[in-house]
């Protein structure tokens, strides 16, 4: 089933898209993403454009702890004391990433997307995104519950919109 939006929207994301091509395919820069709650979706819309092996390298799903730990390298206090959805673990995630596939920068991923796992301090729709170029990350904090697929589109769009801002702030 495809569940990328429609009409209106599928332009606006396959523009972000070619952006963050140009962007990367100007500068040199190698991509690579670490997702848990999008599962792989930010990957899925990077490699829509065509040529996008120039500059994309992988991406990581990470959807349990023990992936996040074994191969990103988020150290396991960081999810005892702050949990999987947290600024910190989507920091750890991104630096993760960038240095197993060896990239310029990333963009990281985990939230609850739902309808299930919320609790009172983390709701259904939380999702922390992180975006890396070389030492500069930025993080965002994605909050509101539009239903599973809204909120992994929504995280989709947002991740791609961060990376773009982060590589268009560093000249």
């Amino acid at each position: 089933m495809d569940t990328r939006p429609t009409g209106f929207q599928v332009f606006i994301m396959e523009n972000v898209e070619k952006e963050i091509s140009c962007l990367l395919k100007a500068k040199s820069l190698q991509l690579a993403t670490a997702e848990s709650c999008t599962g792989g979706g930010i990957a899925a819309a990077i490699t829509s454009v065509p040529g996008s092996s120039d500059y994309f390298k992988g991406s990581i799903v990470a959807y349990s702890n023990k992936v996040k730990t074994d191969l990103l390298n988020v150290s396991p206090s960081t999810l005892q004391k702050y949990g999987a959805v947290s600024e910190e673990t989507v920091k750890e995630m991104v630096q993760g990433v960038m240095n197993l596939l060896e990239t310029d920068c990333a963009i990281a991923t985990s939230g609850i997307a739902g309808p299930g796992g919320g609790t009172p301090e983390k709701p259904v729709g939380t999702i922390w995104i992180a975006a890396a170029y070389q030492n500069n990350i930025v993080t965002m904090k994605q909050e509101g519950d539009n239903g599973r697929m809204r909120n992994i589109q929504n995280t989709i769009q947002n991740s791609l919109s961060l990376l773009i801002n982060l590589l268009k702030s560093e000249k």
